[in-house]
């Protein structure tokens, strides 16, 4: 092979690697924007069914398996802040033994929290095309953290909750979510979704919007998503 033939064969690699790797770069960002079309219709879902069967629904956000699914009590509830679970039975072991030790330290009768379990209607939107089980991430898609009103501090690890109330109102909320398996300093690869208390409206923004918490009813409206434009 001649020299020239040789770079014509290295300048043809060059292109198809261009290719490549600017495809999967959109195709990576096409998917991030996939998962908060997911999870804007899944709140949507949500604060439907809790207005049409008048019963508390929540959606749960297993960050460590990337999933998402929907839940309805079997009981009224107030959501209670600071409460990892919101006030609610606990659905997991860790949970379980966070809800026994703040009981140790806390005084007066125990209330009875709520239970809730998956909703699994055939064809039901939230859980996919089946109707049975979670709904997953698409894929190299992830969680970074979900912070809602009853939240202490952002959930990074384990499950977070956002609850709706029948007569159309949930918690605001902001749920973020990232492309790729480690944490990244790129904020084009972090999508943060923001929902309002009143109705439900899901706004979406570049980057790590955290939860902005009013000092008072007047500060913000209730109509807009926190972090909304």
């Amino acid at each position: 092979m001649t020299l020239i033939e040789i770079m014509v064969v290295m300048i043809i690699i060059a292109l198809l690697l261009g290719v490549m790797v600017g495809g999967s770069g959109q195709a990576g960002s096409a998917r991030l924007k996939q998962g908060t079309t997911m999870i804007a219709g899944a709140v949507r879902v949500a604060f439907a069914r809790a207005s049409a069967t008048s019963k508390p629904v929540r959606l749960v956000f297993d960050l460590e398996e990337s999933a998402f699914w929907l839940e309805e009590g079997d009981a009224p509830m107030l959501v209670q802040s600071k409460d990892s679970t919101g006030g609610a039975a606990a659905a997991t072991n860790v949970e379980a033994s966070a809800l026994a030790e703040a009981q140790r330290y806390s005084s007066g009768p125990k209330i009875a929290r709520p239970t809730f379990k998956m909703v699994t209607e055939t064809g039901f939107a939230v859980t996919g095309g089946s109707g049975k089980g979670p709904r997953k991430l698409p894929r190299n898609i992830h969680f970074r953290r979900v912070e809602t009103d009853h939240d202490d501090a952002p959930v990074a690890q384990g499950r977070a909750y956002l609850y709706f109330w029948p007569g159309g109102q949930t918690e605001r909320a902001q749920i973020q979510l990232r492309l790729g398996d480690a944490d990244t300093e790129n904020e084009t690869d972090v999508l943060s979704l923001g929902v309002a208390p009143l109705t439900g409206a899901v706004s979406v923004k570049k980057g790590e919007i955290a939860l902005t918490r009013p000092k008072s009813d007047e500060e913000a409206s209730e109509r807009t998503a926190p972090g909304g434009l």
